[in-house]
């Protein structure tokens, strides 16, 4: 696994952006965003999967990081549950729920893998990334 300097690096956390700058687009149309509080949820839960692996990149220790990477991972699947309201709401198609139910599952699996990683290198000493210079 590469070593990363900066959580810009970490493809999961560029997924994250991707996903999140899409729910901003969708959201900020239409009846969606009028559903104040829908609108709201989605955007947080989004924006809270790429400030979790941000953070506990930040944090320093495998230990902490893989606990946040379980909140990011945790706000994944409550922003897949707030897709599935705006579907029920008609506020977004099958085929956009089925894009995005697509991207969050290609993060979910990327931040899963890297939490499997750090349980496993930290049993073997090593860190996943370089001290900053």
């Amino acid at each position: 696994m590469a070593t990363f300097k900066r959580f810009e690096d970490i493809e999961a956390w560029q997924r994250a952006r991707e996903i999140t700058r899409r729910i901003y687009a969708l959201s900020n149309d239409g009846p969606f965003l009028r559903d104040h509080g829908l609108r709201d949820q989605v955007r947080r839960a989004a924006v809270s999967v790429m400030a979790n692996i941000a953070e506990g990149f930040g944090r320093g220790g495998n230990r902490e990081f893989s606990q946040f990477l379980g909140h990011a991972r945790g706000s994944l699947a409550e922003l897949k549950s707030h897709l599935y309201v705006a579907l029920d709401a008609g506020f977004i198609g099958e085929q956009v729920l089925n894009e995005l139910l697509a991207l969050c599952s290609q993060t979910e699996a990327q931040i899963s893998g890297l939490i499997n990683y750090l349980s496993t290198s930290e049993k073997r000493g090593p860190r996943l990334r370089a001290a900053s210079p």
